[in-house]
């Protein structure tokens, strides 16, 4: 699929790499993400990506959005080829099912297993980052294994703990902070995924790879997880 441009205000155009969520277009978007940073656009503020688009913002005082899609249109090309950036895989313990997650029976019962076997079955694979949203620093991570994909629940609950992680559809992530929230939460991990007083706030990316593992209680407490 040849990309396809939006102006999307006067001062940002998206680029739309697919119609699906795979993860052939997601590295394209990606690899496009990496090539308009390195870039020397004039004008160029940002590049936001998602799962099969990325987004451009750009200051109208400097440029405007007919050049800068010209521009654009070049890197997508180039992008066809481009390697995304090396990824890095992080570790992250959770505690799964009793109070850190309320939805994991239910999740579990839906997938015709136990509690203890749906936590170890989310953790038996290697998830991708696809995008950052929602909030900052929460991760969309695909796939989960399709016996454990469940739809989002009917009511958000009015709070979810930081740490928390959570199922919706096939995707899995993590909250950052504590927030409202509709996802399945199956788990928490003490791990801080955002923190402004870091060198660099965002411990993950776009493209990097996720391995969780599950822990106890008393271990989750001992990493600094609290019982919120």
């Amino acid at each position: 699929m040849i990309p396809r441009m939006i102006q999307l205000s006067e001062s940002a155009v998206t680029v739309d790499f697919g119609d699906g969520i795979d993860l052939h277009t997601n590295e394209l978007v990606l690899a496009f993400t990496a090539a308009v940073d390195q870039s020397k656009i004039p004008g160029f503020r940002e590049v936001v990506p998602t799962y099969r688009s990325a987004t451009v913002y750009f200051d109208p005082l400097l440029t405007d959005a007919d050049t800068l899609m010209k521009k654009v249109r070049a890197l997508t090309v180039d992008t066809v080829v481009a390697p995304s950036r090396a990824s890095i895989t992080h570790t992250i313990p959770v505690w799964y099912g009793g109070a850190a997650g309320p939805d994991l029976p239910d999740v579990a019962r839906q997938a015709g297993l136990t509690p203890e076997e749906a936590g170890e079955l989310h953790a038996s694979v290697a998830y991708r980052v696809c995008m950052l949203g929602f909030s900052p620093g929460f991760p969309y991570l695909s796939t989960v294994p399709a016996p454990l994909a469940a739809p989002r629940l009917p009511t958000p609950r009015k709070y979810v703990a930081a740490g928390s992680v959570g199922i919706a559809g096939t995707q899995t992530g993590v909250y950052p902070q504590a927030s409202p929230g509709g996802w399945r939460i199956i788990g928490r991990t003490p791990v801080v995924l955002f923190d402004l007083h870091r060198p660099k706030p965002f411990l993950l990316a776009p493209g990097d790879q996720v391995r969780f593992v599950a822990i106890e209680e008393e271990e989750f407490t001992q990493l600094g997880g609290d019982q919120a």
